[in-house]
């Protein structure tokens, strides 16, 4: 007897997380299974002496029965979705990665099959669904829950046991269904103790402690009464109304001294309101931003079994992130001897309105990943992991690889020796091969699994580097966000009188402190277009093992190919594509001691008495836009069937917004060079509309608009 669409799951399943994970398993079964009417073998699940701490579990055959044995309801779950793994073969991300499930008439489980797992390296593990707008939008086309569901089985899938299930309202619209699947809660740090914020429970008054006390205390309160039936892993702490510094908010606090003291009084306060009603309590805190800070300076204080949570910079580097031009790289781990408890907060993906990815995959190599993890267990931190996941798709080959060692399944938590002898190249190029092996290799000619693999291997490289460290790796946002600040620092700023002259932007002093905005915008543009040239190069690359793929029949690993890579290469390609032309429409009027452009036949002098190459510029912004929404457009190309509308939320990174400040400044630039009657352009390529030669008052043909004029001048 084997597994196949007639094998019965029994036993222990009367839990809800449990019976979730039993569902999945059903579900799995009836995708991998072809029907007969030969019996089943039968799938045991055997709760043994409580023991919530113990995740681990067995596997064991006994001719047609298959039992699962744990002292925990998590164990049972990792065994339920080891059987879905290594029986039917379906991958942890199968529902991210797109894998077509094929079915067998049965799946064979060997007669003395034995399977005894580890404990997983760190104790509490998961992800951050954080900053998942395309969730909120594709939400509405696939039901409420779905996304979450699907988010949780997998982490369950990777051995996570904690979520903070989501940001702002979501993370506590979602709590009871993470409690549902068996998880950990915890908090972010803006929310301690999941309570409601303060200028959302009364956006009337100021939000200083100070003031009100009481009612800062009520929503902590009302939060430990709210998660009374949930596994926490309570977060203290005090940060502004968002995720800011609280001093933000209450500028009463103006050294780091009161602010300090102010912070460790709470989390003392909140420790105990925690503690009264659960002795037995986990609590952690966050050393984020400012709040590393105050902790390194010897402001900060909190009791000795507080987990303490070091963060990453939001690119996988293990200092402190950069807040605006605020840079100063503070390392965050803990010093060597100190023994206590710690955590970290990790970014598989991050928002930060300058350079980092969220839309597209982490910057940073495999390898540089493995390395810094390496370093924090070299430090003892293995108490807690959260891993920023975002909307997840985009980010599963991050996912996937953070997970293993989170997990380290080759021996115990305690093995410290093997963490530090671990090759990280090596390592590396082993995972490459086991996720290419797990979603293409059993639908991939053998030829070009590895061109596959090569085409993963080759993300971190065409990255742009854009600062002097090893993580200064740059995502989509810096295309993105950058071609949009320096378009609205020109049109706000622009010297018409001394074009070469136009004041820098401060807010990009981070990456380019400089004195003028040509010599920023000189810059980007170099940049950009080095980026360009290697995107342009890597969906070349990415496309030609698509048609080949194809061309031999693969059509399966073609798609998932397409879904899965080609559609992140050609999100930055598009995205650099439009940054470079926004840099040449803005040197074209900045840079007066040029040429000019293709249109360079300017009909009036600039106000200087300079000719302006209005005409180039506004073409170039036309390049632009066209580029950015030919990506927004090959983005949603990607939905399909149950992925309908998931792209449709991309608000952050938003490559279509981008689109819509090209046509700004097609707009701003028409009217300092065509306006206020706007005939001269379309005199110049629209026949019968008045003659080029001719100057008459007025027009015959009537207005175009900047779209219908760029385009009669693309012909």
């Amino acid at each position: 007897m084997q597994i196949n669409i007639n094998t019965k799951i029994i036993g222990d399943i009367n839990l809800v997380p449990v019976r979730k994970a039993v569902q999945a398993l059903e579900r799995d079964i009836k995708n991998t299974c072809k029907d007969t009417t030969e019996p089943g073998l039968e799938i045991k699940l055997v709760s043994i002496a409580y023991d919530a701490s113990s995740e681990v579990f067995t596997i064991v055959r006994n001719e047609d029965k298959l039992t699962i044995t744990s002292a925990s309801s998590l164990g049972l779950i990792y065994g339920i979705y080891h059987v879905s793994r290594e029986f039917l073969g379906v991958q942890n991300f199968w529902f991210w990665n797109e894998q077509e499930l094929t079915k067998e008439s049965e799946h064979i489980v060997p007669d003395n099959y034995h399977y005894e797992s580890k404990p997983s390296k760190v104790r509490f593990r998961g992800w951050f669904i954080n900053d998942e707008v395309l969730f909120d939008g594709w939400r509405e086309k696939v039901g409420e829950n779905f996304p979450w569901e699907m988010a949780f089985e997998a982490l369950l899938r990777c051995g996570g046991n904690m979520t903070i299930p989501g940001t702002d309202h979501n993370s506590h619209r979602y709590k009871d269904l993470a409690n549902d699947y068996g998880l950990w809660i915890t908090h972010h740090h803006a929310e301690p103790l999941g309570a409601q914020m303060f200028a959302r429970a009364y956006p009337d008054l100021e939000a200083s402690f100070n003031k009100h006390p009481d009612l800062f205390r009520g929503l902590w309160q009302q939060a430990i009464e709210d998660q009374k039936n949930c596994k926490v892993v309570w977060n203290l702490g005090f940060r502004g109304q968002g995720d800011r510094p609280f001093w933000a908010d209450d500028p009463t606090y103006d050294t780091p001294k009161a602010r300090g003291k102010l912070m460790s009084e709470l989390i003392l306060e909140q420790y105990n309101l925690v503690k009264e009603s659960d002795k037995d309590a986990v609590c952690c805190t966050n050393l984020y931003g400012e709040t590393m800070e105050l902790y390194k300076d010897g402001y900060l204080t909190f009791p000795s079994d507080v987990i303490k949570i070091w963060a990453d910079n939001g690119f996988g580097k293990m200092v402190s992130r950069r807040q605006n031009n605020h840079n100063p790289r503070v390392y965050a781990l803990p010093h060597e001897g100190d023994n206590s408890a710690h955590g970290i907060y990790y970014h598989a993906s991050f928002y930060d309105l300058q350079a980092a990815a969220m839309m597209t995959m982490l910057p940073n190599s495999p390898e540089f990943v493995v390395n810094e993890l390496k370093d924090v267990y070299a430090h003892g931190v293995d108490d807690f992991w959260i891993i920023n996941c975002s909307n997840v798709k985009p980010h599963t080959y991050y996912l996937d690889l953070i997970a293993k060692m989170w997990s380290g399944h080759e021996g115990d938590r305690s093995n410290a020796n093997e963490i530090k002898s671990l090759d990280a190249q090596k390592y590396e190029i082993e995972h490459i091969q086991d996720y290419v092996k797990k979603y293409y290799g059993d639908i991939t000619a053998p030829d070009l699994t590895s061109r596959i693999e090569d085409a993963y291997r080759e993300w971190p490289k065409c990255t742009p580097k854009y600062g002097p460290n090893e993580d200064d790796h740059a995502g989509e946002q810096f295309s993105n966000h950058g071609a949009r600040i320096l378009t609205c620092g020109f049109i706000s700023n622009f010297n018409k009188l001394d074009p070469a002259n136009t004041k820098s932007l401060p807010e990009l002093n981070w990456i380019c402190k400089r004195d003028t905005l040509i010599e920023q915008v000189k810059w980007h543009e170099e940049k950009y277009n080095e980026a360009l040239d290697g995107y342009e190069k890597y969906l070349a690359d990415c496309n030609k093992v698509k048609e080949d793929l194809v061309a031999k029949g693969n059509l399966t690993a073609a798609e998932r190919f397409d879904n899965n890579l080609i559609c992140q290469v050609q999100y930055h390609y598009y995205s650099y594509l439009g940054a470079y032309h926004i840099c040449r429409a803005i040197l074209t009027c900045l840079d007066d001691k040029s040429e000019g452009g293709k249109f360079i036949d300017v009909l009036e002098e600039g106000p200087n008495g300079k000719p302006v190459d209005y005409l180039t510029a506004f073409y170039e912004a036309g390049l632009a836009k066209k580029a950015f929404f030919e990506g927004y457009e090959a983005m949603r190309s990607h939905e399909h069937d149950i992925w309908e509308g998931f792209y449709e939320n991309d608000c952050e990174a938003d490559i279509r917004q981008s689109g819509f400040v090209a046509e700004s400044l097609m707009s701003y630039l028409r009217v300092l060079g065509d306006g206020p009657h706007f005939y001269k352009w379309q005199r110049k390529f629209q026949k019968e509309s008045g003659g080029e030669k001719v100057h008459l008052i007025l027009r015959i043909k009537a207005h175009l608009t900047d779209d219908e004029l760029w385009n009669l001048m693309t012909r």
